[in-house]
């Protein structure tokens, strides 16, 4: 049975096989403690029976105003573990916390070339807000969708409305 659980220090230690897919982003240690310490209650472990960590899910809320929202900064799962339910199960674990938080929607960030990824995040309810160009550094640079979800705060649904051009990533509020 899988649990859900808080992230704590330790996990650093055994969240490596988790890191090593190519569409995770991996972050220095002190990134990881910052959130941590900053948004704890956005942050989550699916660990199995065993202690292995299966994935996670680090975010927070950010924003001011009608832009007060829930931000997911990293999602994850172990391939081990994938087509499980387990990244919805995640999502939809900040979702709640954002609507505890009475944030207007949820975003993310995501490559154009994941389509696994914004296809699943479709099926969430997700929609595509703007693209930002050359968001992800690489060789060559990739642009990524900010997707969006509103919360029940938003009722009339202002924040997703997408935007109808692209913005570059010092656009990004």
């Amino acid at each position: 049975m899988t649990t859900l659980r808080p992230f704590t220090c330790n996990d650093m230690f055994k969240f490596n096989k988790v890191n090593l897919d190519p569409l995770t982003e991996t972050y220095c240690l002190s990134f990881y403690m910052q959130y941590l310490a900053h948004w704890p209650e956005y942050f989550q472990v699916a660990e199995s029976p065993s202690g292995e960590i299966m994935g996670y899910i680090m975010g927070k809320a950010a924003g001011h105003g009608d832009n007060w929202h829930g931000h997911v900064t990293a999602l994850t799962v172990s391939p081990d573990y994938r087509r499980l339910g387990l990244a919805a199960t995640l999502m939809y674990f900040l979702e709640d916390v954002s609507e505890k938080k009475r944030c207007y929607f949820v975003d993310l960030f995501v490559r154009v070339s994941n389509k696994i990824a914004i296809d699943m995040y479709t099926k969430l309810g997700y929609i595509v807000y703007r693209t930002v160009l050359e968001y992800y550094v690489g060789d060559p640079d990739e642009d990524a969708y900010d997707m969006r979800k509103a919360c029940s705060r938003d009722v009339h649904r202002k924040s997703v409305v997408p935007l109808t051009h692209p913005v570059r990533p010092d656009e990004v509020d």
